[in-house]
């Protein structure tokens, strides 16, 4: 038997895995939300399920403090074949808002564009779906030619709090010598990508004190300190006119992007006519020096998530709020932590808020940078394969958000991890209309076929 014959398999099963596809969208997996709970363990119910019909052996719902793991294995190869640890997320994002939904989002729907819209099409059921397929194809063809094993966290899209626990609890059972994350996307239909580089995160809330409770602005302003106004003052103090965060030392530790690499990034655009057409802003904003494609994925950032403070209902209230409020994610790259990045922060607002107001800043959590060798026999397996489907060398990207579990396998379990995928950038992750290519994903699963022979050889 053959890649030729999973290839094969692939295509004569095809409507199968769109019907499979449909029942996997159709349980709300949302794991922020704990109305979702026993959906949560139906999607991981559902996932075992499938390992096992796949030809996975050990199978096992792991439970956690949170959401459950779900874990198979296949180690038929032997011990002279490498291990490789396949990853993904059974959970997904929260629907809201319902109304800018134009199809129900737990209803995968085909529509003549060639995309299959529903919550976690793309992000990533769909990816899952594309790996387990390319597996069963494989072992129906013939001799598994590496050893699998096969790891779901059910709690990736709530920043995965049992991750580093987990990982140290089964440390000697996903020991492996490489892992291979789905949970990626491609430059376009026509472009495949190969991704090398996560940003890690570090995530604040900032909350300014003024008055004991709301007064009124034309008897105390001018007279005290509006705590609104003195968090706006700050935060614009954190970023300077050149897009540089301001927090001191911040810059001391970041792995600078070679001009070979900076070169490979910006190989097809630097990405300035994608984030103007993506964004609709009339122009792009950030530090100089880097094109819009290095900043967005090699160079660190400081961004306001939200801002809360006094009266925000219909007409006017004429107060000097209580206290303000400001949720704040710094994206940090390798060889910065996300501890250090809290101290910087601390030190900056220590430095710069008045002593007319009281304030406190709490950390929320954080996850570190990844980056992998894009050298790496592991990493030719991989391009080799993509390349074989899409007839062109895939590009090397360095994403700008942030996937916890990468940083913390390269921690916990001292390996690296290759992340691909079939998603494109038009896909609305996280956002109403999510949705799916299906040529492109179908496509995936056979570059998939591909790497598991390479991996093998």
């Amino acid at each position: 038997m053959s890649k030729a014959n999973a290839k094969q398999f692939l295509a004569e099963n095809h409507d199968r895995f769109i019907t499979e596809m449909k029942e996997f969208i159709a349980i709300p997996s949302v794991s922020a939300d704990s109305a979702y709970k026993a959906d949560i363990l139906k999607a991981a119910q559902w996932s075992a399920d499938k390992m096992k019909a796949i030809g996975l052996t050990n199978v096992q719902i792991i439970e956690t403090k949170m959401h459950p793991f779900v874990y198979g294995e296949n180690l038929s190869a032997g011990p002279d074949k490498p291990t490789v640890l396949l990853y993904g997320h059974y959970d997904v994002q929260p629907p809201d808002p319902f109304n800018l939904w134009k199809t129900e989002p737990f209803e995968a729907t085909i529509k003549d564009d060639g995309y299959v819209y529903g919550r976690g099409t793309s992000d990533m059921k769909g990816q899952i779906l594309a790996t387990f397929n390319a597996i069963e194809a494989v072992v129906k063809s013939g001799d598994l030619p590496v050893n699998l094993k096969f790891m779901l966290e059910g709690e990736e899209e709530s920043g995965g709090p049992s991750m580093e626990q987990f990982l140290e609890d089964y440390k000697e059972m996903l020991a492996c010598d490489i892992c291979l994350n789905p949970d990626a996307g491609m430059a376009s239909p026509t472009q495949p990508s190969i991704n090398y580089a996560l940003r890690g995160i570090a995530a604040f809330e900032i909350t300014v004190y003024g008055p004991n409770a709301d007064v009124h602005s034309g008897g105390y302003g001018n007279v005290i300190q509006n705590p609104a106004n003195e968090l706006a003052r700050v935060i614009g103090k954190m970023i300077d006119d050149e897009g540089r965060v301001q927090l001191p030392g911040f810059y001391d530790d970041v792995l600078e992007m070679s001009a070979e690499e900076r070169a490979e990034l910006n190989r097809l655009s630097d990405g300035t006519e994608d984030y103007l057409a993506q964004t609709g802003v009339p122009k792009l904003f950030g530090e100089k020096g880097y094109t819009p494609i290095e900043r967005a994925g090699g160079r660190p950032t400081l961004d306001v998530n939200g801002m809360i403070s006094g009266y925000t209902g219909e007409g006017g209230k004429t107060i000097i709020p209580a206290k303000a409020s400001a949720k704040i994610t710094t994206r940090l790259v390798p060889n910065q932590t996300p501890e250090k990045t809290a101290k910087q922060m601390r030190a900056f607002l220590e430095a710069t808020i008045r002593d007319t107001v009281r304030w406190e800043l709490e950390y929320t959590g954080g996850a570190t940078a990844s980056i992998s060798d894009r050298k790496s026999k592991y990493v030719q397996a991989l391009s080799d394969g993509l390349e074989e489907e899409w007839n062109t060398k895939p590009i090397f990207e360095r994403s700008g958000g942030s996937i916890p579990v990468v940083g913390e396998m390269q921690k916990k379990l001292g390996v690296e991890s290759v992340l691909t995928g079939f998603g494109l950038p038009g896909d609305s992750i996280h956002s109403p209309n999510e949705r799916l290519h299906l040529e492109t994903w179908t496509k995936g699963m056979r570059a998939l076929v591909n790497t598991i022979y390479n991996l093998g050889a």
